[in-house]
């Protein structure tokens, strides 16, 4: 969430240089034995990984499709938003903690911890006598799912060479299209023949069964070797419970601020403020601990890539929480042609996650990047075009599909650059910073459109005004994200590393997480 009233970090940073450490191998990282994914060392890790995406997709699209019954049946309508809400704020703690553990542990203890959270917080929702409960569900659900792409981040870059990461990034997007496609209509038929309930009960057992998959090879990778650092304070400071709780909650506060300022009279939009203001103060000091030294500031290197990848996610997210209700409320089309616009960004999305793959050899990861925020920008100007009624409906879900093209080439790009900058045997640490900031500008950029769109509603203005600010501040942050593309590696993301030893003037600096 860092397209926020985010002030600069100003202190100074502390050096941390990567060619100062020495050079020592991270715990997965040894020379490449050759073979590809699926050969046999890797084969029960990938498909793990794989298998583990494509439940939690499949779960969070089913749970958008089928809340609207679920608020029938179990009331609280006010609460609808935090259904969401909580997820993505316990998804934030869960990131903290997976990400120390990794790095004390290896990836096999937080990824089991967090399938067992995962499950417990299907049962809960499953069994929500009322909506708060259902809430308290969906959180767990964030706390277990947070664990997933920092356990996956770290197997990735500590067992796989360079040349194999690209691919191994399209795979994973490639989990999102059976869920794209038939997840939503499976959802609809198991709530019609069996209750909502059973679509969130009937994931346990798959969880359990999948899960298990990638949890012998996990464990095999271990934790990392002790890596020796270099003398003074550049060593990356261990993320503190704390902090990511603090965080959490300042981002809670915001968010409720955001919701607030739609409200009647003066009240509602006062309160908003005080809250907006609350959840900076509390949660701006805690995440500048959280992530690397100068990275609200854009510095050149991995403080620049996190924050790259905050940026995209408020742009694309920011626009695409309001596509399927430009095309069924302003434009009065039924759900089923607004599924398709989800489907195509998803399917356009996998489609640029591979074209990427093939690219990363020869193109820089910066330049791969910036061609996917151009892209985005194309369909996001795409989508706001559609909320004139002379435009016709299939221009927009064309435009949408080209701006999931365009994450698929920026998003695996950013994870890769974030791993070839993480210090030896921090993975975790890195890997935690990234998705910090990829589930707050996910949760900011909905919310801000969302204001945007109530604050239409209460003042009696047409829908179509507010999910015009909600594309024009998602645009916005997308030309954000092309300044900051031009502080991010230059190197290619699928080429070999070079030796840490060697000195290299375009290698960027690593810095520490302020302390």
């Amino acid at each position: 969430m860092h397209p926020s009233p985010a002030r600069p970090d100003d202190r100074p940073p502390v050096p941390g240089p990567a060619s100062e450490a020495v050079p020592e191998p991270a715990g997965g990282s040894h020379a490449d034995p050759g073979g590809g994914l699926w050969s046999g060392p890797r084969r029960a890790l990938t498909a793990g990984l794989v298998l583990t995406i494509t439940f939690i997709a499949s779960e969070a699209l089913a749970v958008v499709t089928v809340m609207p019954q679920v608020a029938r049946d179990l009331g609280g309508l006010d609460l609808y938003g935090w259904v969401f809400s909580a997820f993505m704020l316990g998804s934030v703690v869960g990131i903290v903690v997976a990400g120390r553990e990794a790095d004390r542990r290896g990836p096999g203890v937080p990824y089991v911890a967090g399938l067992g959270l995962f499950a417990s917080g299907l049962l809960v929702a499953g069994l929500a006598p009322a909506m708060p409960v259902l809430v308290a569900g969906r959180a767990l659900q964030g706390l277990g799912a947070g664990a997933v792409p920092a356990v996956a981040y770290v197997s990735i870059g500590r067992s796989l060479p360079e040349r194999l990461r690209p691919r191994m990034m399209a795979v994973l997007s490639t989990a999102w299209v059976a869920p794209g496609v038939a997840g939503p209509a499976a959802a609809v038929a198991v709530a019609h023949l069996f209750g909502w309930r059973w679509v969130f009960l009937g994931l346990v057992p798959v969880v359990a069964v999948t899960g298990s998959l990638a949890i012998p090879a996990l464990f095999r990778l271990g934790p990392p070797q002790p890596v020796r650092a270099a003398p003074g304070p550049g060593g990356a400071v261990e993320h503190k419970i704390t902090d990511g709780a603090g965080t959490a909650a300042g981002a809670g506060l915001f968010l409720a601020g955001l919701t607030q300022l739609s409200g009647g009279g003066l009240a509602g939009p006062l309160l908003g403020a005080l809250l907006i203001l609350a959840g900076a103060g509390l949660g701006l000091p805690l995440l500048r601990r959280l992530l690397p030294a100068g990275t609200l500031r854009a510095r050149p290197g991995l403080p620049a890539t996190i924050l790259a990848r905050g940026v995209l996610t408020f742009a694309f997210f920011g626009a695409d929480a309001y596509v399927t209700l430009t095309i069924t409320t302003v434009r009065h089309h039924s759900p089923a042609l607004a599924g398709l616009a989800v489907t195509g960004s998803t399917l356009g999305w996998t489609a640029g996650a591979w074209v990427q793959a093939r690219l990363s050899q020869r193109w820089a990861g910066r330049r791969l990047v910036a061609t996917g925020l151009v892209i985005v920008l194309a369909g996001q100007a795409g989508m706001a075009l559609v909320l004139l009624p002379a435009v016709p409906v299939a221009a927009g879900i064309a435009a949408w599909t080209a701006a999931g093209t365009g994450m698929g080439l920026a998003y695996a790009p950013i994870s890769l650059l974030m791993l070839a900058q993480a210090p030896p045997g921090r993975e975790g640490w890195a890997s935690a910073s990234l998705n910090l900031t990829d589930v707050l500008g996910t949760a900011i950029g909905i919310g801000v459109g969302g204001a945007a769109v109530a604050d239409a509603v209460r003042t009696g203005r047409p829908v179509a005004a507010g999910v015009a600010v909600a594309f024009a501040a998602a645009a916005a942050a997308t030309l954000a994200g092309l300044a900051v593309t031009r502080r991010l590696p230059a190197r290619p993301t699928g080429a070999s590393a070079p030796d840490a030893s060697a000195p290299d003037a375009s290698a960027p600096e690593v810095s520490a997480a302020r302390g």
